[in-house]
């Protein structure tokens, strides 16, 4: 008998954690080169637990080899006119251009990834800054992620001075 229990404590045990832990794929985005509109990477947003939204960011683009690229979400989902249609930062909390979890930065500013020297990258972010509800001045949903050609120098208003558009994406809701 206490074997049983402890099969049955350790089993609903393992079920509790598994659903503690889950994650559900909310939205996704390809980026494409704005110069060849062929894929560079790909976003994954997923609906956490504990409320945030989390982003995993791939990067593959070899000729880019060893340099540092900025990527921020921009206000609009168009890619048109290589990455231009984008618009500005998406900045809907109205703060200053800056660098992820500073005293002040737009909500979709990512910052600087390093290619490695395949000219791949992967970050993860989790944020409570973004949303996928519809009406919340939070969702990140049809907004326009940006791949820039320079760095961001997280200082020059409002837009860290990161250089041209290389690639785009359109991020949209996962049904």
């Amino acid at each position: 008998m206490k074997n049983y229990i402890l099969y049955l404590a350790l089993g609903l045990s393992s079920v509790l954690t598994s659903c503690a832990n889950k994650e559900r794929e909310v939205a996704s985005s390809v980026l494409n080169s704005t110069a060849t509109n062929q894929p560079i990477g790909s976003a994954k947003f997923f609906q956490l637990s504990d409320g945030k939204i989390k982003m995993d960011l791939e990067i593959n683009m070899p000729e880019r080899a060893d340099s540092t690229v900025a990527v921020h979400f921009h206000e609009h989902g168009d890619c048109g006119n290589m990455g231009e249609n984008t618009h500005g930062h998406w900045n809907p909390t109205a703060e200053a251009h800056g660098k992820w979890d500073s005293d002040t930065y737009h909500s979709g500013d990512i910052g600087n990834i390093q290619l490695d020297g395949k000219g791949h990258a992967e970050i993860s972010v989790s944020t409570f800054r973004w949303s996928v509800a519809d009406g919340d001045v939070k969702n990140i949903i049809g907004r326009g992620i940006i791949v820039h050609g320079g760095t961001d120098d997280y200082v020059t208003q409002p837009t860290g001075n990161s250089g041209p558009r290389i690639g785009c994406g359109v991020i949209s809701a996962v049904k």
